[in-house]
């Protein structure tokens, strides 16, 4: 995460848990970087404008008025807890961390009656269910990258029948899920000069390169691939 967007998530963070605070040794540890990084960018946030207030001592921490940054959503408390559930029943998606981020934004940007509401509602529901076989391990996080910004990946993928190919260059162009929770990049392969679904867990290394990829339309991509496979996410 670059400074700009930590700076924007920092604040988005701070009103979620709005009224409570938040420490340094807290947000240095969300934002996976150290206490003074964080204490420089509050101060900057400050000294830009941003209502933050630091309290001294026991409890307390480093705090934003929500009403004095975006107005509140009319999201109710009801329709926040079904954006939470269904990102929960999901399970493991491609951008799973963006989509956590979104819904930090939507609670945090909520009026203050709804939020604890919906923070309340979530409490009383309890969701059973396996892991998930997608993993937030650095290849899905390449993979990711490269469908965001629209750039060639380089593969070491081994297929179904344990054959493994390095250095495969695709143009990836999105990802495709099925019923079994499984994930799958959908690109076209270099190598075979055709459209290839790539399943992520058998991908072992991923380097995104800084080569734009063409314009391909879905049908060019996808050509004769199983329909179960691609299934389109949004109609």
């Amino acid at each position: 995460m670059n400074r700009t967007d930590r700076l924007y998530a920092l604040v988005e963070d701070l009103r979620a848990a709005a009224p409570r605070a938040r420490t340094a040794r807290q947000l240095a540890d969300r934002f996976e970087v150290s206490v003074r990084t964080i204490e420089r960018d509050l101060s900057a946030l400050q000294q830009s404008g941003v209502p933050i207030w630091a309290t001294p001592g026991p409890g307390g921490g480093y705090t934003v008025d929500p009403s004095m940054t975006l107005p509140p959503l009319n999201f109710t408390a009801d329709e926040a807890t079904a954006i939470a559930v269904a990102l929960a029943v999901s399970g493991p998606i491609p951008f799973a961390d963006a989509a956590q981020d979104a819904l930090r934004k939507v609670v945090g940007a909520m009026s203050s009656a709804h939020r604890e509401s919906a923070r309340d509602l979530v409490a009383r529901i309890q969701l059973m269910q396996r892991e998930g076989d997608l993993q937030r391990t650095p290849v899905v996080r390449a993979v990711e990258r490269a469908v965001a910004g629209r750039r060639v990946l380089e593969l070491d993928y081994v297929d179904k029948n344990g054959n493994r190919t390095a250095g495969r260059l695709v143009e990836p162009f999105g990802f495709a899920g099925t019923d079994q929770r499984q994930w799958y990049l959908i690109a076209w392969c270099r190598l075979r000069d055709g459209g290839r679904v790539f399943r992520l867990d058998r991908i072992r290394a991923a380097r995104v390169t800084d080569e734009e990829t063409p314009e391909r339309d879905f049908a060019e991509v996808a050509g004769d691939m199983p329909g179960d496979v691609l299934h389109p996410a949004l109609e």
